[in-house]
C-alpha cells in the first residue's frame, strides 16, 4: 500500500502552481510546455480577460479564499500529462514527496489529500493509504444511491444504511471539451420500450444528449467545475458564478490540434458540413481511417459527427448515446475478456436493486455507471462515449484506467463484440455490430486491419 508517513500527514500552505503564465492571444491552439506547465492561451473566441482569469483559477491553490484544501484544478488535470492524471505521474509525485519528507517533514503535494485516500472513510483526515491514486491513477467519486438501491455489507450479507457510495474513476482530460458535452443530436434513448420509473425516479436520468464526466452527470462545464471544487478541493464557500464561467472559458481554449479547434468553431457556429479535423495522413493511416469509419464510427462518429463522442445518427440503424462496454470489475469470464487485476477488482461492491415489480436484483461491480442516476438495472455499467481526439497523449484508457495501451483497448473491444454477438445472434444483431441485424459489418477489427487502425488512432 502507498502510505504517507503518519508523522507528516498534516499539510500546510496555499502555493501557486508553476510559473506565472502570460496571456497570449493567438489563432492557434492551446499549447503546453512539458518543462514548466506553462500554457499558451487561445483568446480568439472568448474575451481574453475571462480566459486569463480562468487560467489563473485553474492553477490557483488558494481558490479565492473559498476555504479549500489547497488543491488546484491543475493538481489532478496536470498540464504535463495532457491535462489528466496518469498512474505513472501519480506514482512519480508520491515518490518525490516521500523523498522530500526525508529532509522536510512538512513537504507537501496537494494531490495527496485524505479525501482521495483509500482509508478516508475509516480514518478521516488521518488517512494515509493512497493505493488507488498511486497504483491506478484513480480518484474518489462519491455518488448518492438511488432510492431503490442499497449497498450490501460483505460481512453480514445484509443491506446497509449507507445513502452514498464511493467509486474510483480516472481524471478525464480537459483538451477538446469544447467539442464534447451535450451535442444536440437526438439520441435513441432509452433503447426499446419506455422504462417504468422506479420509486418515482426519472428512468432516463439527466443529459440524454450527452454531458460531462464519464457518466454525463453534469450538463455544463460550470456544473462540472463546481462539483470538482466541492468534492476534490473541498471548498466550503459557494464558488462565484463568474469564476465558474471563467474556468469554462479557459478550458474551451484547450485543443489537441488546430484541426479540432476549427471543428469546434464550426460546431459553435452551426456551420455544416463539419470540417474534417484529421491532419495529413499517410497511406497506412488512410487505411486505418477506412477501418475506423466501418468499425468504430457508429459510436465514436465519423465524417458526419467527427467530434468523436457523437454517434453517426443518420445511420439506417442508429445507436443509443450511452453504452456498457464491460470495463468495470468483475468482468465476464467468457468471450476473451482479461480479468481485472486485484488492484482494480478490490473496488467492487455488491448492490441490491429493487425492480419496478418489487423484486430484487443483486449485482457486484466496481462501478454501476448511470444506474446511480436512474435506478434502472438496464443502466448498470453504462457510460457516455468518450471523445477520441488526442488519445495518443492520454493513456491509460477507460473510466478506470484499465487499458494501458491502445492495443489493449482493441483487445477489450474484441471481447466485448464477441459477447454482444453471442448474446444477440442474427437476425437480432445490434446496430453497433450490424447495419441490418443479419450480417456483422461493424465493430470487429480483423487482425490485418489492426496496424492501420492503430496508426490512425495515434494520429487523431
Amino acid at each position: 500500500m502507498y502510505k504517507l508517513k503518519s508523522s507528516v500527514i498534516a499539510f500546510f500552505g496555499f502555493v501557486l502552481i508553476g510559473v506565472t503564465v502570460a496571456v497570449v492571444p493567438h489563432t492557434g491552439f492551446g499549447q503546453v510546455s512539458e518543462g514548466n506547465g506553462a500554457i499558451q492561451l487561445n483568446c480568439d473566441e472568448q474575451p481574453c480577460d475571462a480566459v486569463a482569469r480562468g487560467r489563473a483559477a485553474f492553477n490557483d491553490r488558494n481558490l479565492n479564499d473559498l476555504g479549500g484544501n489547497g488543491r488546484a484544478c491543475a493538481d489532478c488535470h496536470m498540464p504535463s500529462e495532457g491535462f489528466q492524471l496518469s498512474p505513472a505521474a501519480a506514482r512519480a509525485r508520491f515518490d518525490a514527496l516521500q523523498a522530500k519528507r526525508e529532509h522536510n517533514k512538512n513537504a507537501d503535494d496537494p494531490l495527496f489529500r485524505p479525501v482521495d485516500a483509500d482509508d478516508f472513510r475509516i480514518n478521516g483526515d488521518n488517512a494515509i493509504d493512497f493505493s488507488n491514486l498511486v497504483e491506478n491513477g484513480l480518484i474518489r467519486i462519491t455518488m448518492p444511491l438511488p432510492l431503490n438501491v442499497k449497498l450490501i455489507d460483505p460481512a453480514t450479507g445484509q443491506p446497509t444504511d449507507e445513502t452514498s457510495v464511493d467509486l474510483w474513476r480516472a481524471v478525464m482530460p480537459v483538451p477538446n471539451v469544447a467539442i464534447t458535452g451535450p451535442d444536440g443530436a437526438l439520441p435513441i434513448w432509452p433503447p426499446g420500450a419506455p422504462r417504468p420509473p422506479i420509486m418515482g425516479q426519472d428512468p432516463n436520468g439527466p443529459n440524454r444528449q450527452g454531458g460531462y464526466q464519464h457518466d454525463a452527470r453534469f450538463g455544463t462545464l460550470q456544473e462540472q467545475a463546481r462539483g470538482a471544487l466541492f468534492a476534490h478541493a473541498q471548498v466550503s464557500v459557494e464558488p462565484p458564478a463568474g469564476m465558474l464561467d471563467d474556468l469554462a472559458a479557459f478550458q474551451q481554449t484547450l485543443f489537441s490540434s488546430p484541426g479540432v479547434e476549427l471543428l469546434s468553431d464550426a460546431i459553435l457556429s452551426g456551420s455544416t458540413p463539419f470540417p474534417d479535423p484529421d491532419p495529413e495522413l499517410n497511406e497506412l493511416e488512410q487505411q486505418g481511417k477506412v477501418v475506423f469509419n466501418r468499425a468504430c464510427a457508429q459510436c465514436h462518429g465519423g465524417m458526419l459527427h467527427p467530434s468523436g463522442s457523437t454517434p453517426e445518427t443518420t445511420f439506417v440503424r442508429p445507436l443509443v448515446r450511452y453504452h456498457n462496454i464491460q470495463t468495470a470489475c468483475p468482468r465476464p469470464a467468457t468471450d476473451g475478456y482479461l480479468p481485472c487485476p486485484e488492484r482494480l477488482a478490490r473496488n467492487a461492491r455488491t448492490y441490491r436493486i429493487t425492480l419496478a415489480n418489487g423484486t430484487f436484483q443483486f449485482v457486484t461491480t466496481s462501478d454501476p455507471g448511470r444506474l446511480l442516476l436512474t435506478g434502472q438495472p438496464a443502466d448498470l455499467g453504462v457510460m457516455d462515449v468518450t471523445q477520441l481526439r488526442g488519445i495518443s497523449n492520454t493513456a491509460p484508457y477507460f473510466h478506470n484506467n484499465s487499458a494501458a495501451t491502445l492495443e489493449e483497448v482493441l483487445d477489450h473491444y474484441d471481447a466485448f463484440f464477441r459477447r454482444v454477438a453471442r448474446l444477440n445472434p442474427a437476425p437480432n444483431l445490434p446496430p453497433l455490430l450490424s447495419s441490418n441485424g443479419l450480417v456483422v459489418d461493424r465493430g470487429f477489427v480483423t487482425a490485418d486491419e489492426r496496424a492501420a487502425l492503430l496508426a490512425y488512432l495515434r494520429k487523431l
